[in-house]
């Protein structure tokens, strides 16, 4: 019997019980503060030192970098494991996934990594930790070692395209799985959302797991409303024994 490919495309859902909230939830953190969005949106960011300002405060005070992988993380890891083709699509920038033990060449980060952080002017790279050890050390607005220009946070902030290329690998992926599993999204941020609709259109079975309506859902084969944490280790033990219902 031919094993299933199975593309995991997760959202913030999925890391809560990690500690990290999520953003569009029914107590999300845009609904709780929507004057945080501008901390994340890329043209206030670069025009006002303000903004930066904040922004590497609400960085320093974020739980992501210091969050561990839950069951539901390690569950496609183990998956993975088990044999079975597994490719992670995720919209967390939070890395929990390959903390988690997914190879990270089996990871496809659409929204970019929190870990790490970037020059907008010269693109050089370093790691979040020592950008934020200077934030902690009383640099208000750290700047880039390499060329002074402005730092920030290596994730795709409202405002920025996503990378052209992982987005194409994840269309890709998407195209020749069997099985794809939605988790912890809302499914109403594009083109992340429109990768169901690919899946569906090309044949696969379809799941979605997350506590809230989505505008995918009647394109599923199966919705799951059950908490994530419990519900996916239990589907996914499903697909590592044989079954994709």
């Amino acid at each position: 019997m031919t094993k299933p490919l199975v593309a995991v495309l997760s959202g913030a859902g999925i890391s809560t019980d990690s500690g990290i909230p999520d953003y569009r939830g029914p107590n999300g953190l845009w609904r709780r503060d929507p004057e945080a969005e501008k901390l994340v949106t890329y043209e206030y960011y670069m025009a006002d030192p303000e903004i930066r300002r904040r922004s590497w405060q609400m960085r320093r005070k974020n739980r992501t970098l210091k969050a561990e992988p839950n069951a539901a993380h390690r569950a496609i890891a183990e998956l993975e494991k088990s044999g079975i083709p597994v490719r992670v699509i995720t919209q967390n920038v939070d890395g929990l996934h390959q903390m988690a033990g997914m190879p990270a060449r089996k990871v496809l980060e659409l929204h970019g990594s929190a870990r790490s952080v970037v020059c907008t002017r010269c693109h050089a790279r370093g790691p979040m930790e020592d950008a934020l050890a200077r934030v902690e050390a009383g640099e208000d607005d750290p700047d880039c070692r390499e060329c002074g220009g402005i730092l920030k946070s290596a994730t795709v902030m409202f405002g920025e395209r996503l990378d052209p290329v992982v987005l194409g690998e994840a269309v890709s992926i998407t195209k020749a799985c069997t099985v794809f599993v939605a988790v912890g999204s809302s499914l109403q941020v594009q083109p992340a959302a429109g990768l169901v609709g690919i899946a569906a259109d090309h044949g696969a079975h379809l799941v979605i797991v997350n506590a809230e309506p989505t505008p995918y859902d009647e394109l599923a084969d199966k919705v799951i409303r059950e908490p994530i944490g419990t519900a996916l280790p239990e589907l996914l033990h499903r697909f590592s024994a044989g079954g994709a219902s």
